[in-house]
């Protein structure tokens, strides 16, 4: 049998053909138009996800027997807003993970409703990017939108319902929304009330392995696949991602170099870091997670090469650095507002450092090496809750790197496991179909059976050590210029 995996990303939509022992048949990818409407802003048209997805189902499956395609799953992109009238019409563009918009109704959320009751209700605290903020939002500034809501979901539940007709979402997308009670996986009667919204109007909750339905007729007609193939919930794309490396079960852990960054820790309990640095979500294999999540990772390297030095030599650049561990440049990774662990949605992209005899060299070196220390600041805290990490997966278009990998590995001092596939959530994706399916007893199983690492890149005792006194040094630049941001905006 042939399995889909759906990756719903903020760019593009990528599709990924997999047999049933885990062997990628075809990967397709269809990108779509991003908007900004305002400064800080950024939203999608949830029909773009759509049109491009069937076009990206159509030619994935073009060569293939279309008879044997049994299961189709998601992973995407997280904490979205997307909105739905009576008439399963969307009432406005979906507010996306990366919009910044919601600065008042996150201080309301954590300092009125107090950060203490959000964790007891959610298991974590308000960010400008999560959903709950969103809908306040939109009550108070586009109150007939408001009025008009019949079902909220998630980016990648719009696909699913669309292919489906069955308003649905998974726990481990949905721990994102801070409406979720994480612990006791159900949708917290607190906030529901806290936004104005009723449980009829949230999608109903799934495994991310589980089946929700099967293919509308007229889109099975439409694709030309069989109207028996399953649609299974899906995942958030870094539980998706952690899926599609292995990372599931006890004390895994795995970093993802995309568009955001990420540290995703798997753990078989329940766990709250009582700071709430990190975030504490449910996990696609059926258990838990904590994530430390940072806004801009590649996005930066991106920024950096193709808006400021005008290049789209990327290798070539970072073969020109060579002083590892002793770069006197240091970036601060923050393009979009940060995350975990600062939660400052006014931090900014900051370099410092700079002397006359600084070279673009060093200036690449910075930006990378910042990410790279901006991962280990979440790192840290999953240490000082008593988690030993020894080594890591890594995967996203960051990944690609060498230079990156031996960062990392050297920045944190732990193993950087390399796997033989590195499509992440479009892998994880196809996964969960396989399981929904039966073709695996768990997602354990498929992961343990479809999961090869091919490379490990192991830290080096002196650069561990020069690393080490250089994020020192890091770790003091954000405190040192935190109250600077929110003047300058």
């Amino acid at each position: 049998m042939l399995y889909i995996g759906v990756d719903l990303g903020t760019s593009a939509v990528k599709l990924l053909l997999m047999s049933k022992d885990g062997k990628i048949q075809k990967i397709v990818s269809k990108e779509y138009p991003i908007s900004f409407p305002n400064p800080g802003w950024s939203e999608q048209k949830p029909e773009d996800w759509w049109e491009k997805t069937v076009e990206g189902i159509k030619e994935l499956t073009a060569e293939c027997d279309k008879s044997q395609v049994a299961g189709i799953s998601f992973g995407g992109q997280m904490h979205g807003l997307v909105i739905l009238d009576s008439q399963d019409q969307v009432i406005r563009p979906a507010i996306l993970w990366n919009d910044g918009r919601t600065g008042k109704e996150t201080n309301y959320l954590n300092e009125v409703i107090g950060k203490e009751k959000l964790s007891e209700y959610t298991a974590n605290i308000a960010f400008a990017g999560f959903t709950a903020p969103k809908i306040l939002w939109v009550k108070e500034n586009e109150p007939e939108n408001f009025a008009r809501i019949s079902k909220i979901m998630l980016p990648k539940d719009y696909l699913a319902y669309k292919l489906s007709g069955v308003h649905c979402s998974d726990y481990s997308d949905a721990s994102g929304m801070l409406l979720m009670d994480v612990k006791n996986k159900c949708w917290s009667g607190e906030m529901l009330n806290i936004c104005g919204i009723r449980e009829e109007q949230m999608p109903r909750l799934y495994e991310s392995y589980e089946t929700v339905g099967t293919l509308k007729r007229e889109v099975a007609e439409e694709l030309g696949l069989p109207e028996n193939c399953k649609i299974a919930a899906g995942a958030g794309d870094n539980a998706a991602a952690a899926v599609g490396t292995g990372t599931v079960g006890d004390g895994m852990c795995n970093i993802s170099l995309g568009t955001s960054g990420t540290i995703f820790i798997s753990s078989k309990e329940f766990g709250v870091d009582k700071y709430n640095a990190l975030h504490a979500f449910a996990h696609a294999d059926g258990h838990y997670h904590l994530m430390g999540c940072m806004l801009s990772a590649a996005s930066c390297n991106k920024w950096w090469m193709d808006e400021i030095i005008g290049t789209a030599d990327y290798a070539g650049e970072q073969g020109k650095i060579g002083n590892l561990g002793e770069n006197h440049v240091y970036f601060l990774p923050y393009l979009m507002g940060e995350r975990s662990p600062h939660n400052n949605p006014d931090a900014r992209g900051t370099f410092i450092g700079l002397t006359m005899d600084s070279t673009r060299e060093d200036m690449t070196q910075a930006v990378l090496e910042g990410v790279a220390f901006a991962i280990r600041d979440s790192f840290e805290v999953a240490k000082s809750l008593g988690i030993k990490i020894e080594r890591t997966k890594i995967c996203g278009g960051g990944a690609k790197s060498p230079l990156w990998k031996k960062m990392i590995a050297n920045i944190l001092n732990i193993k950087v496991d390399v796997i033989a596939s590195e499509e992440g959530p479009a892998m994880g994706g196809a996964m969960l179909a396989a399981v929904a399916n039966g073709e695996y007893a768990s997602v354990e199983e498929a992961a343990e059976a479809i999961v090869k690492v091919v490379d490990t890149v192991e830290p080096e005792p002196a650069l561990a050590v020069k690393y080490d006194e250089r994020y020192k040094k890091f770790a003091k630049i954000y405190p040192a210029v935190k109250n600077l941001f929110s003047e300058i905006l």
